[in-house]
């Protein structure tokens, strides 16, 4: 079988070989590619980002960098990473390091010239391959080759071992076991997993909001979830994701009929209430935008059903916004196992991914024209001809609007 990944479109593009060529001259053999693109060429996926690592120390990459005329920029100059630029394109290269001491969190590093020490700091032997610039594959640990041709997500080493170096790694193999795995997940790491699950506790929400977040965009990650489930690290680690099953189904949907993946829409199917969805953002450090989606998905007014009517459809659309309304309708869909409904469900969607949201045709200035003093009126006159707006299916009517401003401006008069 191959070990070379000359195959690879992003090994033969210009700005790579520019990239290599450059560290090359300064220290010939000396720099390699690493990690996910290396990984995934073995597995014949796309790569989106192209790492490196080096013999060199950061400042001799950034000199080697700018001898050739790219850009250099120190993204991260403590832990020996510097991020190359050629044609637009970035680079990450990072120095070999080997960690001198870990506490589940965060690492104190060195840097070293030695792959093997470079190799045995990281999480999985899949994800410790190098491959030169010719895309000759170097494996340190002598078994991530054939863990990425076989989909399997190994710990290098001690399993228990590198999860009490960062305790991120328990989420980090699911993840990975979801993307990458083929058949079920690796017992020994699995156990691991289950015994070391306390460090979670310790590590910010941030990060581990991030890694769910990737482990939920994975295209199928049902059997990682219920992996996770087995071993009670979902309700550890998301003690607000109690419909579980829900999520799984939204999966199901979404493979049977060719539906676009959303994690944060699988999430929400994972949520109980409103309630569940505000605990889990506050707890996660969720973002705004994320809070108001889960909030939003997760809500109970007005009722989605299969059945719904033009009428309904447009109401709960302007009400909702297309996003909300789609994960409404999914989660709904969720909840009904009858598979002759899955046409009227699909309709649904299709609503969602080509509605224009109306404008009603009424300005504050009209109001004011119209007898409703400057004020707070002005905003209640506006809110009452939107309800009739809106139970009348938005009429695009000028005159219709303006007959009925009149009338809730002599109410607010009297």
């Amino acid at each position: 079988m191959t070990t070379t990944i000359a195959h690879a479109l992003w090994l033969k593009r210009a700005e790579t070989r520019a990239v290599m060529a450059a560290l090359d001259a300064k220290r010939p053999g000396g720099s390699r590619f690493v990690g996910g693109c290396v990984r995934n060429a073995v597995m014949g996926l796309e790569a989106d980002d192209i790492d490196i690592a080096t013999q060199l120390l950061p400042q001799d990459t950034i000199a080697a960098a700018e001898a050739a005329g790219l850009a250099a920029i120190p993204t991260g100059l403590d832990h020996g990473t510097i991020t190359i630029v050629a044609s637009h394109i970035p680079y990450e290269v990072t120095t070999l390091r080997r960690d001198v001491e870990t506490d589940g969190r965060h690492a104190t590093i060195a840097f070293t010239d030695s792959w093997e020490e470079d190799a045995a700091r990281r999480d999985f032997r899949l994800n410790a391959l190098y491959a030169d610039s010719n895309g000759a594959i170097f494996d340190p640990t002598g078994g991530g080759l054939e863990d990425a041709r076989a989909g399997r997500v190994m710990f290098i080493g001690d399993a228990d071992a590198r999860l009490r170096e960062d305790y991120l790694r328990i989420l980090r193999f699911f993840r990975f076991s979801a993307w990458y795995a083929r058949g079920p997940l690796n017992a020994a790491g699995l156990a691991a997993c289950a015994r070391q699950r306390g460090g979670l506790d310790g590590l910010s929400a941030e990060r581990i909001w991030k890694e769910t977040k990737k482990l939920f965009a994975a295209p199928d990650p049902r059997a990682a979830l219920a992996a996770m489930q087995e071993v009670n690290l979902s309700a550890h680690a998301w003690p607000e994701l109690t419909r579980l099953a829900r999520a799984h189904r939204v999966i199901e949907i979404e493979a049977d009929h060719f539906l676009d993946a959303d994690p944060l829409q699988r999430i929400a199917a994972a949520l109980a209430d409103e309630s569940a969805a505000r605990a889990l953002a506050r707890r996660m450090k969720a973002s705004n935008e994320e809070r108001a989606r889960l909030v939003a998905a997760t809500g109970d007014a007005p009722r989605i059903v299969s059945y719904m009517s033009m009428l309904e459809i447009r109401r709960a659309l302007y009400r909702l916004g297309a996003e909300a309304f789609a994960d409404r309708v999914k989660i709904a869909w969720a909840g009904d196992e009858r598979t002759a409904t899955a046409p009227q469900w699909r309709a649904l969607l299709m609503h969602a991914e080509v509605y224009r949201r109306p404008t009603l045709a009424l300005t504050g200035d009209e109001v004011i024209a119209a007898g409703v003093p400057p004020g707070p009126k002005v905003g209640a006159a506006l809110r009452e001809v939107e309800a009739w707006w809106i139970e009348a299916d938005f009429p695009e009517d000028k005159l219709s609007i303006v007959e009925r401003l009149k009338a809730v401006a002599q109410g607010l008069a009297g």
